[in-house]
């Protein structure tokens, strides 16, 4: 697997979307993070409306993991689009098949695609802990490690998002459609989940029956039901109104959906046409 990784990093080392989008990306966590920063510490605290929000503070040690993987989680869809022009290329220039002219076999194709979505999602985890120390530094508080379970289920979303990627390359092999559908499904998975959340809330409140968050029961909304903002005043006064949260139940879904994207790419390699 090391000599196939090795031919791997050979293939994207300089290819021009793997620079952009790694860049964008790493930017992207530390700007929008920034961003959340500077409007709690120049704005929030400034708002006599918000003063319930006074004792809430976002990057202080024992909640910045936990913020700072909430707010880079917003903009996965970048590694996501480079797993799909990576996989998608092979099939474009047919070097999937001249792997397996050299000597791959299907099973060798397929896994080191998936270990090299493992080691993306892996590579990002790793940025969303120096960007949280860095603005947990910059809080002034005293360091914790409070909350740093939350960079796990950030890695879990990461690999969701880059195996959805994966699955979807695999099964329509061209670029642009590939991209297109990853949009696609991903708009409409998050309005179908709208629906379901506004179906909770109104069988809580009507009839009693408290389902939890029945939208953080598809694919991708289970990973996202995972990282959640952080508990804060105006949160806790929406809880009344709001589904129960089963986390134990979102977290064994979206691990089934994970083991299900992995079988589904596998197969799909293993048992069509190259």
């Amino acid at each position: 697997m090391i000599q196939l990784l090795k031919i791997e990093w050979l293939k994207i080392k300089n290819y021009n979307a793997f620079i952009i989008l790694s860049s964008f990306f790493a930017l992207g966590v530390v700007a929008v993070n920034y961003v959340a920063f500077s409007v709690y510490k120049n704005m929030i605290s400034e708002v006599n409306a918000a003063k319930m929000m006074s004792s809430f503070s976002p990057y202080d040690f024992d909640r910045t993991w936990h913020t700072t993987s909430y707010f880079a989680g917003c903009i996965l869809l970048l590694p996501g689009l480079l797993i799909i022009m990576l996989v998608t290329n092979e099939f474009t220039y047919r070097t999937h098949r001249q792997n397996i002219i050299d000597g791959w076999s299907r099973k060798q194709f397929i896994e080191v695609k998936i270990v090299l979505a493992i080691i993306a999602a892996l590579a990002s985890t790793a940025l969303v802990i120096l960007t949280a120390l860095v603005f947990g530094l910059a809080s002034g508080t005293s360091f914790s490690l409070e909350g740093f379970s939350f960079t796990g289920i950030f890695f879990l979303k990461a690999l969701t998002y880059n195996m959805v990627a994966l699955l979807i390359s695999v099964l329509i092999r061209r670029t642009g459609f590939a991209t297109g559908m990853f949009f696609i499904y991903m708009g409409f998975e998050n309005f179908v989940s709208q629906l379901l959340d506004i179906w909770s809330i109104k069988l809580r409140r009507d009839n009693t029956i408290d389902l939890g968050s029945m939208g953080d029961y598809l694919p991708m909304n289970a990973a996202d039901g995972l990282l959640t903002f952080p508990d804060n005043p105006v949160k806790s006064l929406a809880r009344g109104v709001l589904p129960t949260d089963y986390t134990s139940v979102v977290m064994v879904l979206c691990a089934a959906y994970l083991v299900l994207f992995c079988w589904w790419s596998y197969n799909r390699i293993i048992k069509t046409d190259l």
